[in-house]
């Protein structure tokens, strides 16, 4: 079973940044293939991130990483928009390949999320 935790959330001015950070335990992450979604209130959830593929609302301000132990993804984020104000989930897949990464049902295990909120 793998767990993930997501954290790093908040309110920021347009134009700040912030770091998303998902923990995850049970296994090693190197097993597994991770991506950053969101969801803005009365949206579908929408994939963001993963691998070096990002969504093109945020291409060149986000940017996804792993840390060297393997059990923490980033997401970091520039740049921000008030467009950006969304709960954002990280995700793990065993499918350790690229394919089909922006699909939200090839993801196997879900964090319960944290707010980002951008004012403008």
């Amino acid at each position: 079973q793998v767990q993930l935790v997501e954290s790093g959330g908040g309110l920021v001015q347009a134009g700040g940044s912030l770091r998303l950070s998902c923990a995850v335990s049970g296994r090693t992450l190197s097993r597994y293939s991770m991506g950053w979604f969101r969801q803005a209130p009365g949206k579908e959830r929408e994939f963001v991130a993963a691998f070096s593929t990002y969504a093109d609302s945020v291409k060149g301000r986000f940017t996804i990483s792993r840390n060297p132990a393997g059990n923490t993804v980033y997401l970091q984020m520039n740049s921000l928009k008030p467009e950006d104000t969304a709960v954002y989930y990280c995700a793990a897949r065993q499918r350790t390949t690229p394919s089909d990464i922006v699909t939200m049902t090839t993801y196997d295990y879900w964090g319960q999320g944290t707010q980002v909120t951008v004012s403008s």
